[in-house]
């Protein structure tokens, strides 16, 4: 690793649904890189040798000059990777899961200078939770897994998903509490008048406790679309009816952001949502 003073060292655990030895082959192999973490990915799986990564879904980087600082077969990979040409080095060790069958990714990104972006503590935080969601994703074999464009002007989150329901079926469930508390996981309440609207979910940041989700509506057509606020964002929910009418697509909008990176893990967890959902109103 370099020796230099890092200005920040960010480091963070997320669980993988798979043992330790399939999770790490994710790590190295190119053809599973591409899939959750870059578009075009070249690996010399060896220390001096290429982690070399590059396109639209990778951050603050035109050309791909990483390359292995250190590799553990089976345990860990560190390489550095130079964002908006400032130095850095990415390392991902593998360990045994809390669980059976399961492990657990171990990241550290030290930063060796400051990153011409707003707040580059939460950019880097961010930008792990996408990755780390994506490869949660990628190995539990679901359909979330999205490369983002770091490019993009308008960076949005988008999930679709049919239920066998009808659209005002499905519109109950985003607005009875009673029916988002069995998706959501939160304390719900609603209040149509004032056009409040709340999951009643709280989190514990930096030592502090704070509300999050939505606060209240902004658009209302009913069995049609719903518009909520959302910290420095905005979520949509349309509703499309098939055939008959006695099926419903769901898209999930999330959309608003302010930097790129800000999508953080929200594709991932909109896609679980979206099932949860589904569930309810099926069930």
């Amino acid at each position: 690793m370099m020796t230099d003073t890092a200005t920040l060292d960010h480091q963070a655990s997320f669980p993988l649904p798979v043992p330790p030895e399939l999770a790490f082959r994710a790590l190295v192999e190119p053809a599973q890189l591409s899939r959750w973490f870059a578009e075009h990915v070249r690996v010399e799986p060896r220390a001096g040798g290429a982690f070399q990564f590059h396109g639209r879904g990778t951050f603050g980087t035109d050309e791909a000059t990483q390359t292995i600082t250190a590799i553990e077969p089976g345990r860990m990979v560190a390489f550095r990777w130079s964002i908006h040409g400032v130095p850095t080095e990415v390392r991902w060790g593998i360990t045994e899961g809390k669980e059976p069958k399961t492990s657990q990714l171990e990241l550290e990104h030290r930063v060796f200078g400051k990153l011409p972006v707003r707040d580059p503590k939460h950019v880097i935080d961010d930008l792990w939770r996408h990755h780390a969601g994506n490869l949660a994703e990628h190995l539990r074999g679901g359909t979330n897994v999205v490369l983002p464009d770091f490019g993009s002007d308008r960076p949005e989150v988008r999930v679709s998903i049919e239920i066998a329901a009808t659209p005002a079926k499905v519109f109950r469930a985003l607005l009875d509490p009673a029916l988002m508390n069995r998706w959501l996981g939160g304390t719900a309440r609603v209040d149509l008048e004032r056009r409040e609207y709340s999951y009643g979910w709280r989190y514990e940041i930096e030592g502090r406790s704070v509300a999050g989700g939505p606060t209240r509506i902004v658009e209302l057509v009913e069995n049609t679309k719903l518009v909520t606020d959302w910290p420095d964002s905005r979520v949509t929910w349309l509703l499309e009816p098939l055939g008959d009418g006695a099926r419903t697509r769901v898209t999930i909008v999330h959309d608003g952001f302010g930097h790129p990176v800000d999508r953080s893990d929200y594709q991932q967890g909109w896609g679980a949502f979206a099932d949860e959902l589904r569930k309810v109103v099926e069930g």
